[in-house]
């Protein structure tokens, strides 16, 4: 049995010696060699020495053979040289399994390794892996690193994780999730049942979300149910492509995941403000991403369609004011828990056709989803609610807690050097009643939509870029570039030099 621990465990394994591979030598053409003397010669017949006769050498007499301990000396001396040039060779020039395996841990963005890219020195450099923040591949930042809060990458909520013990942590027998499918009787068959349950119960206890009379649907991240929706809502593909659009400033991926593959189905038409027509699908981000606001649909026509992101629709983020109960609503756990590595999302559907479309497009895409990462996040989702529904259950195992209190305190920062700075804005705070922490509480984004004042910068990225700030133009969302998307997602040591660094500009 095999068997492996997702989490703080390690990883454990248990063959059978019957797994022993047979110890047969095969030649290079793939047949069985008849001796081992045929092994040592390549493959080609063996080369055998003459049987040793009774002969002498001239002269008559037997030639005197050499003392026993002179051959084990010369023996255990040829051993050990052998050794060591071994390791010399392999030090320097490890077998390819292993140097592919350095590679990947020490490149994880996939700088080109054979050309142009890193030499292989300095990826054998051994303090590298020891300079790599934990589960990201990242360098660790020093004030003098270049600070990149361009993605919204939610490691801010590993310290929540760390405390968490064995709750989130899930063990996945060799033999389990072998499978493709998970329930047949299900529409989405290849959603784990486990995972089904912990949505409906997640979103019952938050009531952010109706979940009764809803299709629940997982996909490889938000993203996949975003295009499936796209497929499912497009009308035949003997007609025009049906229009994308979304009020700007809008998700910077929305213009690019719909027109990558150019699909005869829909097409990107822009800002949802300025569209003119009747046939559509309006995509409305709420909280919106990148600058927080509460989105409404702007468009109205019979033969108009809305599919909903509620991606950033949690207590850490707003107040939660109503249970959603819209068409197509899309959520995720990289923003929900900040399990982005675990890559799944999920969607509640009302209408059983359109849910039917969209799990076909995820079969036709990855014939399912990962049964692994839908265990785990099941075992996620299922630590928050005991987190609040269980009364043994300590208070530092409240995310919704635990990352309200992290938002403001880092909004807080924000406005303080904001203000220092002198030449940076910030939309103004807006609060609400919030009904899963029965009080009022105000909205603290997970992005920071900045705006450079400054006369002389029109592009407040490029500005910030010289300062080794990395982030998000607003060109890229449909907006003015004198704007920037700011992740407030990051871990605290990098959040705090950016907090830094931003007061001191002037």
């Amino acid at each position: 049995m095999a068997a492996f621990r997702l989490g703080t465990a390690a990883v454990e394994g248990r063959f059978p010696a019957t797994g022993v591979p047979s110890p047969r030598l095969l030649a290079p053409n793939g047949g069985a060699l008849r001796n081992r003397d045929e092994a040592a010669n390549g493959g080609a017949p063996a080369l055998r020495p003459r049987p040793r006769g009774k002969a002498f050498p001239a002269g008559g007499k037997p030639r005197r053979r050499e003392p026993l301990w002179q051959a084990a000396v010369f023996a255990s001396v040829a051993l050990n040289v052998a050794l060591l040039l071994h390791h010399c060779v392999f030090s320097s020039h490890p077998p390819h399994g292993l140097q592919d395996q350095a590679a990947c841990l020490m490149q994880p963005d996939g700088a080109n390794v054979a050309g142009g890219g890193e030499s292989r020195a300095s990826q054998r450099e051994p303090t590298a892996g020891a300079t790599r923040a934990p589960s990201t591949g990242k360098p660790a930042v020093t004030p003098d690193s270049v600070i990149n809060l361009d993605h919204g990458d939610p490691t801010m909520f590993e310290a929540f994780w760390r405390e968490t013990g064995d709750a989130a942590e899930i063990v996945i027998p060799g033999w389990q999730t072998m499978s493709y499918f998970s329930d047949v009787t299900n529409v989405c068959w290849f959603l784990e049942p486990g995972l089904d349950h912990e949505v409906r119960r997640l979103h019952r206890l938050v009531g952010n979300a109706e979940v009764d009379g809803y299709h629940v649907l997982v996909g490889t991240g938000s993203t996949q149910l975003f295009m499936a929706a796209l497929y499912a809502l497009s009308p035949a593909a003997d007609g025009e492509p049906i229009s994308v659009v979304s009020t700007a400033p809008y998700y910077s991926s929305y213009p690019a995941v719909t027109d990558f593959l150019r699909s005869g189905l829909f097409r990107w038409a822009g800002d949802a403000n300025s569209f003119k027509g009747d046939t559509y699908i309006e995509l409305v981000c709420s909280p919106n991403n990148p600058d927080g606001s509460i989105r409404e649909a702007v468009l109205s026509s019979e033969a108009g369609l809305a599919v909903h992101d509620l991606a950033y629709y949690w207590p850490q983020y707003t107040a939660i004011t109503k249970r959603a109960d819209h068409d197509i609503m899309l959520f995720t756990v990289s923003k929900s828990t900040g399990h982005a590595g675990t890559r799944i999302g999920w969607a509640l559907v009302k209408d059983r056709d359109i849910a039917k479309k969209m799990t076909k497009f995820i079969e036709l895409n990855t014939i399912g989803v990962s049964k692994d990462s839908q265990l785990r996040a099941a075992k996620v989702l299922r630590a928050v609610s005991d987190g609040y529904e269980r009364a043994e259950a300590p208070s530092t195992h409240r995310l919704f807690d635990f990352g309200r209190r992290k938002m403001v305190e880092r909004w807080g920062m924000l406005r303080e050097a904001a203000a220092a700075s002198g030449i940076f804005s910030l939309p103004e705070e807006a609060s609400g009643y919030c009904n899963f922490t029965k009080e009022m509480a105000a909205t603290n984004p997970a992005f920071a939509w900045l705006r450079c004042d400054r006369e002389d910068v029109e592009d407040c990225a490029s500005f910030l870029r010289g300062h080794k700030i990395l982030t998000r133009s607003g060109s890229q969302f449909g907006a003015d570039p004198r704007y920037v998307r700011v992740s407030m997602l990051d871990r605290d040591d990098a959040y705090d030099i950016f907090v830094k660094r931003l007061a001191s500009l002037k």
